[in-house]
């Protein structure tokens, strides 16, 4: 079954697998009509007649939209650490290098692929919450987590830092790199790479 986001994001948690497969269809529902209307004009009763269930089932989960669009950005987290755990998995070894690349590589194939993550992501277009909520510290935390065993570093404040300045950075550079072509700028994307390479290899060579 697909992850669904943590708890805390909802109002009420799925407990049993019917429940979660209809979570499961509110927020696909939900990130479909983000790429086709965007965030102002999206409503939880379009979402509803586009997911087939009662508009009392998205109530049942979130509060508002807000609610609803920050569970979506939670389950493009959970599914990207997936991602990026799998790579891992099946890397050989190349150091933190390679382990950066599959971070890159991982977010651009999401940006271009998954319905909605172009405008929600993991909620930098639509804030959400105190300062330590912001979205690129959940990205900076989430990596900390992931990648600290896999480059035998403690997991730290130094190192959520360190991920913290290269998640900023790269957020930046390929959002311009979107902005400048449909499917990311090929050139600006190989830049990025090569300044947050230059950057962490000060920290973790």
């Amino acid at each position: 079954m697909k992850p669904v986001p943590h708890a805390t994001s909802l109002r009420r948690a799925p407990v049993q697998r019917r429940s979660a497969e209809r979570l499961t269809r509110i927020l696909d529902a939900c990130a479909d009509l983000l790429d086709e209307v965007g965030y102002d004009a999206l409503s939880t009763r379009a979402v509803a007649e586009r997911a087939g269930v009662p508009i009392g089932s998205v109530y049942r989960f979130f509060g508002n939209k807000r609610q609803m669009v920050d569970a979506l950005a939670q389950r493009n987290l959970e599914r990207y650490s997936e991602r990026i755990t799998q790579r891992l998995r099946e890397a050989d070894d190349g150091g933190w290098r390679e382990a950066m690349d599959a971070v890159l590589d991982e977010y651009l194939e999401m940006k271009r692929t998954a319905p909605g993550f172009s405008l929600v992501d993991f909620g930098n277009q639509i804030p959400v919450g105190a300062r330590q909520a912001e979205p690129n510290h959940r990205v900076a935390d989430r990596l900390t987590e992931l990648l600290s065993g896999y480059l035998d570093r403690e997991p730290d404040d130094d190192l959520r830092r360190v991920f913290l300045i290269a998640v900023e950075t790269a957020d930046t550079l390929v959002h311009l790199a979107f902005r400048v072509a449909p499917e990311g700028d090929r050139k600006i994307i190989e830049e990025a790479r090569e300044m947050l390479r230059a950057y962490l290899a000060r920290v973790l060579d």
